[in-house]
């Protein structure tokens, strides 16, 4: 199926795995204003099912996962309202769309992820980095606030201390010391091997049942539930899994004894 004419990002869906990519590599895939509508675009082709897409695969083009907003855009003066307000109109969405989308959520983060870049390499069920990668809350060195959900996610990730420490000092971490945090799921040599073992986890997720999409859900709803909630959520939810084709192939899998072949519905 074709796919929507990008500049900014690239986009490939092949065998169930939509690969998406900053592509602004000059800039380090810095953010600006075309970046942010082609990952609008790309997020409608990704979403919509007739596309096949049962994982998404984010990493950069380039030696760069995203450097953050590109304060350089040349778009970015003509935009009105205060620093906060284009939050809300072009950021807000696709952080939103990213959380309820319909299929686990991978990370390749193959260089720097600074700002914004790192708040979107956050957004990964699984984050898998290089060696040579690294996370910056780049936002105090341009006396800014932290932005992107970053607040949100990084102390519930590695803890209030550590949240702060990264956002007031804004010093580097390097992804070998992000994955002793727990904010890096797996780590790679290089930036090849990065790519071939992201891929190889996407494509497992890819392969998973349709309850891989309810426990994303589970686990994104539990940091606004009381435990009462979460049990009546996880009912609701294990009665959306119960009822799926899904689950009868498992089960008749395991009876079987043999590998499960899901179709995630």
């Amino acid at each position: 199926m074709s796919q929507p004419e990008l500049q900014r990002m690239s986009l490939d869906i092949d065998d169930g795995i939509a690969i998406l990519k900053f592509n602004h590599p000059e800039v380090m895939n810095a953010v600006g204003a075309q970046m942010l509508r082609d990952f609008a675009t790309a997020m409608g082709e990704i979403s919509d099912p007739g596309n096949g897409a049962r994982a998404l695969l984010i990493s950069g083009e380039g030696r760069s996962f995203c450097a953050g907003a590109n304060l350089q855009d040349e778009e970015r003066g003509q935009r009105g309202g205060g620093a906060g307000d284009g939050l809300r109109t072009t950021y807000h969405p696709l952080l939103l769309q990213l959380r309820d989308l319909e299929m686990p959520v991978v990370t390749a983060v193959n260089g720097a992820a600074a700002g914004v870049g790192m708040s979107f390499a956050l957004m990964g069920d699984l984050v898998c980095a290089s060696k040579s990668a690294f996370f910056l809350q780049a936002f105090a060195r341009i006396g800014l606030v932290p932005d992107g959900g970053s607040t949100f996610m990084l102390p519930r990730l590695i803890g209030w201390g550590r949240a702060m420490e990264l956002s007031m000092l804004a010093e580097r971490l390097p992804a070998e010391k992000a994955e002793s945090w727990g904010l890096v799921n797996r780590l790679f040599e290089d930036n090849d091997s990065l790519m071939e073992g992201a891929l190889k986890l996407a494509r497992q997720l890819a392969n998973g049942p349709r309850s891989l999409t309810l426990i994303r859900r589970a686990y994104w709803e539990t940091w606004n539930n009381a435990f009462e909630q979460q049990l009546d959520l996880e009912a609701r939810l294990q009665n959306q899994a119960g009822r799926s084709n899904d689950f009868k192939e498992g089960v008749s899998a395991f009876l079987e004894k043999r590998d499960a072949k899901f179709s995630g519905s």
